[in-house]
């Protein structure tokens, strides 16, 4: 069944099966990569097939709207909080919600989970209701061996859930070409069942902007060198507050940092803050206008991440024009190309990433060269509207 509808595209038919999407983050509760993702893939692909959106909270939204993305929050079992070990209930929550969100039928023909988060329910899905499975791998468990100190031995359920939706999807989607290796390197699936489909970018909504009332409302003066992400130890931010201490003179550092993933880490940044006059600390989940101008005023975006499957800011960053020092690990390497849209540097090595950025801060032919290729690469290659319809492929082969 084809039905006929003007969009994005221009015109074309809507395809006359649903797809369930099953994500931790949904808007308004996004704090990372994946949530940006879900948020940005299920708007897109909502002009290709119909899309219903279970997520962890209290979201609804769009039901009885012809055309719209359907969006229903749930929640964990309330008895379950005041049980045990708090490091134990992050994974047993989460769990909770899994069931809660297959007690409702599953009227779809592919359900699609986002991060081990939402694996069970995808896995329950499947069991209960025929229906084939599609996982998309954000980042992996096993390479991020310090959420055992946050989780305690929930670190082997959280491990388990993953494992057991990797194991039972009928395609995976790995985020990068790094993240498929990793992917292939931690668990026992056939290649063939992993397919790379990279994130993406809103080009429209993300792009360079004179505007800057965000810039004085947040005190910021003069050059700066922005960072945004969670506060935890995979994102590196302590190596790239090391490194500000050899940053020239008037120039801050912007830490867009909030979501800690435990009360040590919070700890830490503080402590390594303290006294620093050229740090600026945002500690808030900044609405996406506010972000845009932090983006399109820095001199240089830093991501020094230790481990990063994708790294979507980067996208951010580079369609904002701003040129880019990262880490190259992971998808990063897949993103920037060194020496044209941004420069890589070994991961957690406070030097080298001073010295990346002091190059570009020195040299203001190379830093708009380097923003003006940056654009230019993520117009080409990561459109929202190109890795809808590859993930719409992706699903019309599981159905063929």
């Amino acid at each position: 069944m084809k039905l006929g509808q003007e969009g994005r595209y221009g015109s074309f038919g809507r395809d006359g099966y649903k797809v369930i999407l099953m994500t931790n983050e949904y808007p308004p509760n996004v704090y990372g990569g994946a949530g940006v993702h879900v948020e940005y893939i299920s708007r897109f692909l909502s002009e290709l097939v119909e899309v219903e959106v279970r997520c962890f909270g209290d979201q609804q939204a769009g039901r009885g709207v012809p055309g719209a993305v359907r969006v229903k929050g749930y929640r964990p079992w309330e008895a379950l909080k005041e049980k045990g070990d708090p490091r134990l209930m992050k994974a047993v929550l989460p769990f909770s919600t899994n069931l809660a969100m297959v007690a409702d039928p599953v009227d779809a023909r592919i359900v699609h989970c986002h991060t081990w988060y939402t694996f069970m329910a995808g896995f329950m899905a499947k069991m209960l209701y025929n229906v084939p499975l599609i996982t998309t791998i954000h980042s992996l468990e096993p390479l991020r061996p310090w959420k055992e100190n946050q989780l305690g031995r929930a670190y082997r359920l959280s491990s388990w859930m993953e494992e057991t939706g990797i194991r039972a999807s009928d395609r995976i989607i790995a985020v990068s070409n790094g993240m498929k290796d990793d992917i292939l390197n931690c668990y026992a699936v056939d290649p063939a069942r992993v397919a790379v489909i990279y994130n993406g970018i809103d080009t429209g909504e993300y792009r360079k902007t004179p505007e800057d009332d965000a810039i004085r409302e947040y005190g910021i003066q003069g050059r700066y060198v922005l960072f945004v992400g969670r506060i935890t130890k995979q994102k590196g931010i302590l190596h790239l507050v090391e490194a500000a201490s050899s940053f020239p003179e008037g120039v801050q550092l912007v830490l867009c940092a909030s979501a800690p993933d435990t009360e040590e880490d919070l700890r830490k940044l503080k402590e390594s803050i303290s006294g620093k006059k050229n740090i600026i600390w945002i500690n808030q989940m900044v609405e996406k206008r506010k972000l845009i101008q932090l983006y399109s005023h820095a001199t240089v975006f830093a991501c020094p991440s230790i481990y990063e499957p994708f790294g979507i800011i980067n996208l951010e960053a580079m369609a904002c024009e701003v040129p880019v020092v990262a880490s190259a690990v992971g998808g990063i390497k897949e993103v920037i190309v060194h020496g044209e849209t941004g420069l890589l540097v070994e991961p957690g090595n406070p030097i080298a990433l001073a010295g990346a950025i002091r190059r570009i801060l020195e040299d203001e032919e190379l830093a708009r060269r380097l923003g003006k290729n940056g654009r230019r690469r993520v117009e080409l290659n990561f459109g929202w509207d190109v890795i809808a319809r590859k993930t719409k492929a992706l699903y019309d082969e599981v159905l063929s």
